[in-house]
């Protein structure tokens, strides 16, 4: 049996999915630095990231053996490779990292010789946008140029990091989440659904 509704509510409902159609909602990016290699000596971290556009609400999840770690240092530290002043550190093997602040963050492996050796890592942060940070071709995170002429600035280093756990510099949100907009174009549909009998 088919139920009886009028031709004002069916237009409201399909108004309403229009607008919730129009909400944003890309869920963020999570990104494995190296990919399949992970967090090596030797890696290229700068070509890894050069493909990638990140924005906040990102993650970054550093896979490593023993013996290496995850340090968020600062912009002289990163160009130096100085050990010893990290703002966050992590030595799980399994560090996710939460891109919570636009601008410039650096990463290396706190341990002696090894950000010489390659695992040193700096990503620009995009503010958020209204579809996340999804990977985009020919967009650079390389470190953003600090010498204009006739002046010199450096990047604010980036700001600390909470360790609420062993393995996580800062927990990722759940990927599983429905974003604002689907939430919101379900929770219209069934009740329009309600509204029109059925």
């Amino acid at each position: 049996m088919m139920a009886k509704f009028s031709y004002g509510s069916l237009m409201m409902v399909l108004m309403m999915m229009m607008i919730c159609s129009r909400i944003p909602g890309v869920p963020a990016a999570v990104y494995t630095v190296g990919d399949s290699s992970g967090w090596v000596m030797g890696g290229d971290y700068g070509t890894w990231a050069s493909d990638k556009t990140f924005a906040v609400g990102d993650t970054l999840v550093f896979n490593y053996a023993p013996g290496h770690t995850v340090d968020e240092v600062s912009a002289n530290d990163y160009k130096s490779c100085t050990t010893g002043n990290a703002i966050a550190s992590d030595s799980s093997g399994a560090t996710s990292v939460s891109l919570k602040t636009a601008g410039p963050h650096y990463f290396i492996c706190g341990v002696p010789g090894h950000c010489g050796g390659g695992m040193k890592l700096a990503v620009t942060v995009a503010a958020a946008t209204s579809g996340g940070g999804a990977p985009s071709s020919g967009a650079t995170t390389s470190p953003p140029s600090t010498t204009t002429p006739g002046t010199t600035t450096s990047p604010a280093p980036p700001t600390s990091v909470a360790t609420p756990n062993a393995g996580s510099i800062t927990q990722p949100s759940s990927s599983a989440a429905l974003s604002p907009g689907v939430s919101a174009f379900f929770a219209i549909f069934v009740l329009g659904f309600k509204c029109l009998g059925f």
